[in-house]
This record gives structure tokens, sequence and C-alpha cells, in this order.
């Protein structure tokens, strides 16, 4: 039997019980599935009733084959190496006995020959040249990422299940991962917000809370056809807008009719010409007829009001966040970032970056770029001032915002509302509602305690609240803006810093995002030695 995945009515709910999926139908085969949707509808949590470690609130997920995981940011016992990861530590000590004579005629017989040459080939596949006894330690998240997934496929699973295995992967990293599943020939379903991975992808599978949508092709083909979607409501809203101001002109014209008739009627009884009894009979018939028209068009103008308002919902849903913003009024010649000869590290003995100058002038939208552990997070706490150099000189225009990964400008115990008080201090009750609305933040929502926050709308929160005043500052400085955000998150984030004319700083190994943003110049990491290479790029190439 074919190796398959098959979904048949299932639901699904968090531990408390609060329901996640209800009813999905779904069927996966030898094809590269990407899954999508955002923070919090069950991504996660549907993969782990595949793997049969959650138990479905009803229905099925039938397996046929076996499966490989890779979770989101599991944790590590400290002193693992990457033997213990693969589950070869004891069968390579076998061979290294046999290698030496010390292993029994038993032991030889056992002994797996091709295990090492196995095992070189399933690192060699993420890009790694790496020894048994390497602790995990050692590496960083990024590259830890890459060998779980080796570990995977040293398993040879008839499917992978990849939880965000492009998060926080450097370039290489995120290629490799790419080039390995645009050459996977076996079943992968792969829950991710990177756009370049599901470039790669047969299929997308968009999770909301109703259920489970499939559209056939990879990223660029679900886009088109969400687009074809768009259009489709949008057409569907002016036709009942068209459809409501109808009905209101025929009531309109409807009551002037009756007004002229009304009036003729009264004119009429008041010359006498008509029988007393003749005129109150229809004066009465008029009533009752008048009283039953205005019913059915109330009712009609109810429904009427009803579709426009479903209409606009589902355009709301579909259509992308666009947003205006006040100028920071930042002319294009003035200073933001002065780097001058600077060395710093957390060692003063070792600092991480040396000699390093650097400056951003105007409204330049400028990404740092370099490999997992280069120091570009050190340059982001050095110009923010979190960091002090050993030597050099640092200027930076004191009216910037620093969005480090946990958006920590923003004080988890108050709400959004308060927390844009806080931040805009002059801004009034109304202004405060008016600048949160714009980044989807309306009414109620606006209430929210931040600490309760997903990971995305923490992250449109801060912008809220720092672009959304009415003099934004000068200068962002962003930290992998799109880790852990979903897809409709990033495009808001997206929309509000198109919106931005200030200057931004940003790392970030996202080439899609980077691309939105319009990104104008690059600073790269360069070797070993952090050399830098500046240069002027057009946007979204590197």
């Amino acid at each position: 039997m074919p190796a398959s995945i098959i979904l048949s009515r299932l639901s699904l709910s968090t531990p408390d019980g609060r329901s996640l999926l209800c009813n999905i139908d779904l069927t996966f085969g030898a094809e590269r599935a990407g899954l999508v949707g955002r923070n919090g509808v069950g991504k996660t949590t549907l993969l782990a009733a595949i793997t049969g470690e959650l138990v479905p609130q009803s229905g099925r997920a039938i397996v046929n084959g076996t499966v490989g995981l890779l979770r989101q940011d599991a944790q590590l016992r400290a002193g693992v190496t990457v033997a213990d990861l693969f589950g070869v530590r004891d069968a390579l000590d076998l061979l290294r006995r046999a290698e030496r004579g010390d292993a029994s005629a038993e032991d030889v017989a056992e002994a797996d020959w091709t295990l090492e040459m196995r095992l070189a080939s399933a690192l060699a596949r993420v890009g790694f040249d790496l020894a048994p006894d390497t602790a995990l330690d050692r590496l960083s998240g990024g590259q830890v990422t890459r060998v779980r997934v080796a570990a995977l496929l040293f398993t040879e699973p008839d499917f992978l299940l990849l939880d965000e295995p492009t998060n926080n992967l450097d370039w290489n990293g995120r290629q490799a991962v790419i080039e390995l599943l645009a050459a996977w020939r076996g079943g992968a379903i792969v829950v991710s917000h990177d756009r370049a991975l599901l470039e790669t992808m047969d299929a997308i599978v968009e999770l909301t809370s109703p259920g489970a949508t499939r559209y056939g092709g990879n990223w660029s083909s679900y886009r088109a056809q969400k687009a074809l979607e768009l259009a489709a409501v949008r057409h569907d809203l002016a036709h009942a807008e068209r459809h409501l101001s109808e009905i209101d002109g025929k009531a309109q014209q409807a009551a002037e009719r009756k007004a002229r008739k009304d009036s003729g009627g009264r004119a009429k009884r008041a010359k006498g010409d008509m029988p007393r009894i003749l005129a109150g009979a229809r004066r009465d018939r008029s009533e009752d007829s008048g009283g039953k028209c205005a019913q059915i068009a109330e009712r009609r103008r109810a429904e009427a009001v009803d579709a426009v308002e479903t209409a606009r919902r589902r355009v709301e849903i579909l259509q992308a966040l666009s947003v205006k913003l006040p100028s920071t009024q930042l002319p294009a010649g003035r200073e933001v970032v002065w780097l001058d000869r600077v060395s710093a590290g957390y060692q003063p003995e070792r600092p991480i970056l040396r000699d390093l100058s650097l400056a951003i002038v105007g409204p330049e939208r400028v990404a740092i770029a370099g490999p997992n552990g280069s120091g570009k997070t050190t340059l982001l706490k050095l110009i923010a001032g979190e960091l002090h150099p050993v030597s050099g000189t640092v200027r930076v225009r004191p009216d910037f915002a620093l969005f480090d990964q946990k958006v920590s400008l923003l004080d988890p115990a108050i709400s959004i509302l308060d927390n844009f008080a806080r931040l805009n201090p002059k801004a009034g009750v109304n202004e405060c509602h008016a600048a949160l609305a714009r980044f989807m933040f309306r009414a109620d929502a606006a209430m929210q305690e931040v600490g309760c926050l997903s990971g995305g709308q923490l992250f449109r929160a801060g912008l809220a609240c720092v672009l959304g005043g009415s003099t934004p500052p000068s200068l962002l400085i962003l930290d992998e803006p799109t880790n852990h955000l979903d897809l409709e998150s990033i495009a808001a984030v997206e929309a509000g810093l198109s919106a931005y004319d200030g200057a931004l700083l940003v790392v970030s190994h996202d080439e899609a995002f980077l691309e939105a943003i319009e990104v104008t110049r690059r600073f790269d990491f360069g070797d070993a030695a952090r050399q830098w290479r500046d240069h002027l790029i057009p946007p979204g190439r590197s």
C-alpha cells in the first residue's frame, strides 16, 4: 500500500477544552504540502494528532507508513552529541571496538559497516560535515536545527513532518532545507511562514477556525487563487451595496408616491367630494396596505444590510492590511547612525566586532546579513545602547525604537491601549483608539493584555504603539521581525513598515520580507575575520 496520511472528520481541541479545528477531511500522499494559518489556529496540534501524541476530540488520523517529526524549538539535554541525536552512539561504539579487535564474533556480525557512510551522507544533505562526537551545545541554534533535519533523513521515513524548519536559520541553512525539500520524493507536511520554502510545495493547506482548504500548487499559485477569491468577494460587496441602494431608492419613491396620494385624498375629503364612510374605508385600507408594505420593505432592507455586512467581513479577511502613518519628517541628508572604527563584544579581550565603521543617513532601509553567530544581534545592541563599545565612536539619533524578538518595549502586564498611552503621553483617548484601529485593534481588541497576545498580535501591537503616534521615531531597529509570525501577521508588519518614512535597520534572513519593505542597502558579514562588505543594491536583490 502506498504511504498516506488520512484525516477523517478530525476535530481537535486545546488541553483546556477550547475547540481548534472541526471535521477536517484531508489526504496526504507522496507530496510536499505546506500548512499555513494564523498563529494559534492549530497547525502544531494537527502534527501532534498525526504522530499519535494527541488524542483527537473526534474523528481519526490514519497513517500508512512511517513519520519523522521535527519539533519547533525542541530542548536538548546538555552534552548531547550528533551521535546521540541520530541514536547511533552504541552502534558506533561497537564499530570502534570491532576496528580495535576488541569485539566478539557475535558483535562483529551485528556491526553496521555502512553506518558512518550513511551518517555522513545524511549530514551532507543539509550542508554539514561533522564528527559524530560533536557536542550540540557547541553549535548555534540554526545549526542544531539542520542536524535535527539530518537525523530525520537518516531514519528514512515515508513522511517528514516539519514544524517551522527554517526558523532561526541563516541564509545557508535556509537554502539547505529548501533544496532538500525540493528534491524530496516522499511525503512532507511543512508548517511554515517562509515564503521561499513554500514555493517548493506541491500544495498549500490553509487552516482556519471553520476547517481546512487545500489549494493546488505552490505559494505563488496559492496567492493567485486567494487574489481571485478577493476579487469575487469584492464583486459580491459591490453587488450587495447596489442592491441596498436600489432598495433605499425604491423605498424613497414609494414614500413620495404615498405622500402625494395621501395629500390628494385629504384634499378631496376637505372639499366634501367623497362620502365620509367611503373616505374612512379608503383611509383604513391605505393604512393597512401601507403597514404591510412597510414591513416587507423593512425586511428586504434588513436582508440587504446583512448581505453588505457579510461581504465586507469577507473582504476584510482576504484583503491585506493597509495603513497611513504620520511622517517622521526625516531629511535625506540627516545622520541617523554613525559608527567609527568600533570594536565591541561581551568580553573586552575577545571583541565580536572589530574596527567597524558604518553610517546610515536619512530614510535609508538597511539590511544586516551574515551567518548565525557572526555578530548581527551584537551590532543592534551596540546601536541601541544596550552594549558599550570597547573602542571607537557610536552616535545614534535619540528618537529610535528597538524591536527585539520579544517586543520588550511593550509592558506585558497592561493592555495595548495603556501601552499606547504610555509611549504617546500627549495622545488623547480618541487618538489612541483611532491609531490602534489602523492596525486592526478596534474597540475591545485594544483592551487585550499584551502578555496574552500571540506572536503576530504582539509585533503588530508594538508597531501600532510606536508608529501610530503623532511623531513616529526617526529610526526603527528590527531583529528577525518575521520569526514566529504567521503569514497574515507578516503581511500586516510589511504594510506598517511600507507606510513608514523613517530609517530602518533590519536583521532578517527572510528575502521575501526584505523585498516587500524595499531594502535599499545591505551590510554583509564576511568570513571568520568578520570583514564587512558595504554595497548598494536594487530593492529585493541579494
